[in-house]
């Protein structure tokens, strides 16, 4: 048994970013032909678009706002005549922030919190999820966070966000079900990335004393749970959410 995503397309938003470029490059090594969302760099995008074509895999690269739906709606457009039919849809992208106490945090952290995981999954569903209907099979994977788990201080805007995008994977998996769409997420812990690699790791010591497998995960730990459940391998899961976390967070049954 293996991933096998041949014949198949997956968008994957913040493609740019750390995790996001190892998402896409996993999916396209399992197989699959890819849809590459950026934001503003659109250098990195062109990089990785050749790095997946150089795997004899097509890609698209394409510039949206994730938080606007009528961006989602011209992204839709360019993928589908890009690419074709979207399989598998993985909403990586979230805004950036200084993370601060809920009395210091500006009220506009909250609202861009919202609009990139909560909006940001309703406005990916309400464009590609017909499609996948009428085609009676998708997958639809939210990169959620186990900071939604731990609730500490500094982490409200975030953890706000993350846990409205929850209610909505959640929700939709149960509508969607019968159409045999999986909708489910994937939580990563404190993850480590080609920047720390090329850089030199965060100390981490407080962090790992806490992980039952006493080490942080990697970024393709975390790409690798996300081809996972965009495979055949995976089409009796829905409504989950993952932590890829060594432990550190467990939720209750």
């Amino acid at each position: 048994m293996k991933i096998d995503l041949t014949g198949k397309v997956a968008l994957v938003t913040g493609a740019t970013g750390e995790l996001g470029r190892v998402i896409a490059l996993t999916l396209a090594e399992s197989g699959a032909d890819i849809a590459l969302h950026y934001h503003s760099n659109e250098a990195k995008a062109a990089e990785l678009k050749s790095a997946i074509e150089a795997l004899g895999r097509r890609a698209a690269s394409i510039k949206a706002d994730v938080t606007k739906q009528d961006s989602i709606e011209a992204l839709k457009q360019t993928v589908e005549s890009s690419l074709g039919h979207v399989d598998i849809v993985v909403a990586n992208a979230v805004v950036q922030y200084k993370w601060t106490s809920v009395l210091e945090q500006p009220a506009e952290d909250y609202a861009s919190q919202f609009e990139s995981c909560v909006m940001q999954s309703v406005y990916l569903a309400k464009a590609f999820i017909p499609a996948m209907i009428e085609k009676k099979d998708g997958r639809f994977i939210g990169i959620n966070t186990e900071c939604s788990m731990q609730n500490f201080p500094t982490q409200s805007a975030y953890v706000a966000g993350k846990r409205g995008m929850d209610g909505v994977y959640r929700v939709l998996a149960k509508e969607v079900g019968e159409h045999q769409i999986t909708v489910n997420q994937v939580a990563p812990g404190w993850t480590i990335s080609e920047r720390e690699r090329t850089n030199g790791l965060d100390e981490s010591e407080g962090y790992v004393k806490n992980v039952p497998l006493k080490r942080r995960g990697t970024d393709q730990e975390i790409a690798n749970a996300v081809a996972f459940l965009a495979s055949d391998l995976a089409s009796f899961i829905t409504g989950a959410y993952i932590p890829v976390n060594g432990g550190n967070v467990m939720p209750g049954i």
